[in-house]
């Protein structure tokens, strides 16, 4: 597992204050919303804010591919690498 995943799984428990999960309930390739981690709107804003502050990265709300980036642990740590540093 990268170190960004596990980074990204301790932020989504932490920000979300997911008391009863732990890093390695969250499985990579797995939906956060819904179905899988079962995450909902209030909690995408809470992480979107927390990933702006953590990273530096801007989450565009109204973006059309906004929901593809926090579809999974995979979609979001991919979506961090090709926005470090811009």
């Amino acid at each position: 597992m990268s170190g960004l995943k596990t980074d990204l799984k301790r932020l989504i428990i932490d920000t979300l204050d997911l008391e009863d999960i732990g890093v390695d309930d969250i499985v990579d390739d797995e939906p956060l919303f819904v179905e899988g981690l079962g995450l909902d709107s209030i909690d995408a804003l809470e992480l979107g804010l927390a990933i702006k502050k953590a990273y530096n990265i801007k989450i565009e709300a109204n973006a059309e591919r906004t929901k593809e980036h926090f579809a999974s642990i995979n979609s979001l740590s991919a979506f961090i690498e090709q926005n470090l540093g811009k």
